[in-house]
């Protein structure tokens, strides 16, 4: 499993020229001090536009996108028409899944997920539309067959009615196979100084205590199509390694770490160990040899990445809301649905009225 989840990972990560864009979507009931309703653009994993139901405005996350607003402000009322439409669309789907599930209490969660990647030398593109409800998947677009997937029988009854509204899906494909390469490009275009930008990392092995595994922290590299990995002699190693997720830091770059366990490791034998950064784009790895002297523990590591740390943590955070605040991961969608079938009309007809 660990040697199949790696080849997941370095498949993943190692293209140079696949770019994406993501919208996540959360409308939220019973969540106290919060807005019931966020919404965040992503391009290239890097947070674009905000926008929640307390401020009612787009927020642009990046200065590139404040210029395109600027420079645009048809743009920039259309990102606001559009998350107006997904605010008061999904409060209602969230009342009437309620109602459905006798749910008159409590925290309650209903998200989206949409958007696609884009291959700027084959032009090929890959997109996906996913709907979760309370952490869990609920139904999913399939873009070959133009219909949706019902992982549970709950949602089978959303599945033929959302299936035999072929105009609706044919939108969702148009949306996903034409619109959204669009607004990749479009972006790109404007910000390529800041997300073309290729930018090696600061490498730092870390370690809490004598008996803590040791941690490869990189901090500070761009774009987040990254892998870190250990090697002994030369070889990868899959056993006693934990790998940590891309992490962003609030200066548009990203963090990364993977742990060794050394616990049955003699001092003699750390010599032969190695953490190796690989960056997509970049002509060199970063090789750091597994060295006690180098080691810092958590009290001498300097302030500046820490600080970066947080922060990026912090920034993950205000992100997670829109889709991994309870959108927990698994083979990038909902964990498995366990609730009622809505019966509401595909939401793909908001976006649509919003796009055009």
């Amino acid at each position: 499993m660990k040697d199949f989840m790696l080849l997941l990972l370095f498949c993943h990560v190692v293209s140079p020229v696949k770019h994406s864009l993501k919208i996540f979507i959360t409308s939220s009931s019973g969540v106290k001090n919060f807005p019931d309703f966020v919404g965040v653009g992503m391009v290239d994993e890097v947070p674009m536009v905000y926008y929640d139901s307390i401020s009612n405005t787009v927020e642009a996350k990046q200065d590139w996108k404040q210029k395109m607003f600027e420079d645009d402000p048809q743009h920039l009322e259309w990102c606001k028409q559009q998350f107006l439409l997904y605010q008061y669309y999904y409060k209602a789907h969230i009342d009437i899944l309620k109602q459905q599930l006798n749910q008159t209490e409590g925290v309650h969660i209903f998200q989206m997920m949409d958007g696609c990647e884009w291959d700027d030398e084959t032009g090929e593109v890959n997109g996906f539309g996913q709907f979760g409800y309370d952490g869990e998947d609920f139904i999913a677009f399939d873009l070959k067959t133009l219909t949706w997937i019902a992982p549970k029988p709950q949602a089978v009854i959303t599945k033929h009615k959302w299936d035999r509204d072929r105009a609706l899906n044919e939108r969702w494909n148009y949306f996903i196979t034409q619109q959204c390469p669009e607004l990749v490009k479009r972006n790109l275009d404007l910000g390529k100084s800041s997300l073309l930008r290729t930018e090696l990392p600061s490498v730092f092995l870390l370690q809490k205590t004598p008996s803590s595994p040791v941690s490869c922290h990189a901090t500070g590299f761009h774009p987040y199509r990254a892998m870190m990995f250990w090697r002994k002699d030369g070889e990868d190693l899959y056993e006693d390694v934990e790998h940590g997720e891309i992490l962003p830091n609030h200066d548009g770059s990203f963090q990364m770490s993977v742990d060794l366990n050394l616990s049955s490791v003699t001092p003699e034998d750390w010599r032969r160990y190695e953490c190796v950064f690989h960056l997509s784009g970049a002509k060199n790895d970063i090789v750091t040899k597994l060295d006690k002297k180098v080691i810092r523990t958590n009290w001498e590591f300097p302030a500046g990445p820490v600080i970066g740390g947080v922060v990026g943590l912090l920034l993950l955070l205000a992100v997670c809301i829109t889709g991994v605040f309870i959108w927990r991961r698994r083979d990038n969608g909902f964990r498995p649905a366990n609730s009622s079938d809505s019966s509401s009309s595909d939401p793909s007809s908001v976006r649509d009225a919003a796009l055009n």
